[in-house]
């Protein structure tokens, strides 16, 4: 282990919205195709601590709800959820607008990192600065940037992440995360709680990934004159940011096995999440 492990913050006060009510969940036989959420997915079946699985039904990712049609809304409706886990910040909201609502879930507006630090980087980038962008992306920039940020959410992040980790231990199951494209600072939440349910790195590299899909992915929005070759170096330069890539995770492994030496440790000591706690999350979200 290098150093001492950070003290955990005190968790921030969550924007909660909505109330749960009773519900019955339903599975899918199929991933469904929704128009306006991108990325989302169950992780039932993903094998996990003894044998067991992660059950359907109970924990589902994705890109935000902003914009999701009324027939996406319809089939939301029908999983039962009990909360929904927002992971974005102001400026993301600001940018794509709240979550649609869903009668009788609990919604939690949790910020994590952006991996553009927020507003002034896209302010950037929409003003087309082609010298600033390429100071800041060029040259393996951009993918350390974003290696950086999920090391940062690890050490800095951890009320955040415990808050989510013991509450779904409690009662916020079934539970539904996401952030702006839901492969980031939702993939890293989902990591943290599959890892919690002892699922094997590699399988949640592998989940992780899937974010890759072409339709999942998060497309980068292009003003209408926006066709040169300036705007495609741009877009190449942006393009990092907007990739799953196993070395970003793999980053998010990398620190918690150098601050805390191990998953365990950073489950008890970061999160907070004691063995009766990691019991309980287990209970709820794994088969028998």
């Amino acid at each position: 282990m290098v150093g001492e492990p950070p003290r955990r913050r005190p968790a921030p006060a969550a924007k909660t919205r909505g109330a749960p009510v009773t519900q019955t969940p339903h599975v899918p036989s199929t991933e469904p195709e929704l128009a306006g959420v991108r990325n989302f997915r169950d992780l039932g079946g993903l094998p996990a601590a003894d044998g067991r699985r992660v059950r359907h039904g109970v924990l589902y990712r994705s890109g935000h709800l902003a914009h999701a049609t009324e027939e996406d809304a319809r089939f939301l409706g029908t999983l039962g959820l009990h909360t929904v886990f927002d992971f974005r910040n102001d400026a993301d909201i600001a940018l794509d607008g709240p979550d649609v609502e869903l009668t009788g879930v609990r919604n939690v507006n949790l910020p994590l990192n952006d991996p553009a630090h927020g507003a002034e980087f896209w302010n950037m980038v929409r003003a087309r600065d082609l010298a600033q962008i390429r100071t800041a992306l060029a040259d393996g920039r951009a993918a350390d940037r974003m290696a950086e940020t999920y090391r940062e959410v690890i050490t800095g992040r951890t009320a955040e992440l415990g808050h989510v980790l013991r509450s779904l231990a409690e009662d916020s199951v079934p539970a539904l995360m996401h952030c702006a494209a839901g492969k980031d600072r939702a993939g890293l939440s989902v990591a943290v709680t599959l890892l919690a349910l002892g699922v094997a790195r590699d399988t949640i590299e592998a989940d992780y990934l899937e974010s890759n899909a072409p339709h999942r992915r998060y497309r980068m929005r292009r003003a209408p004159e926006a066709t040169g070759p300036e705007d495609r170096e741009i877009a190449e330069l942006l393009s990092p940011m907007f990739e799953a890539r196993a070395s970003y995770l793999r980053a998010a492994f990398d620190e918690i096995d150098g601050t805390w030496g191990s998953a365990d440790r950073y489950l008890a000591d970061g999160l907070g999440l004691g063995p009766a706690a990691r019991e309980r999350l287990q209970s709820r979200l794994l088969t028998d």
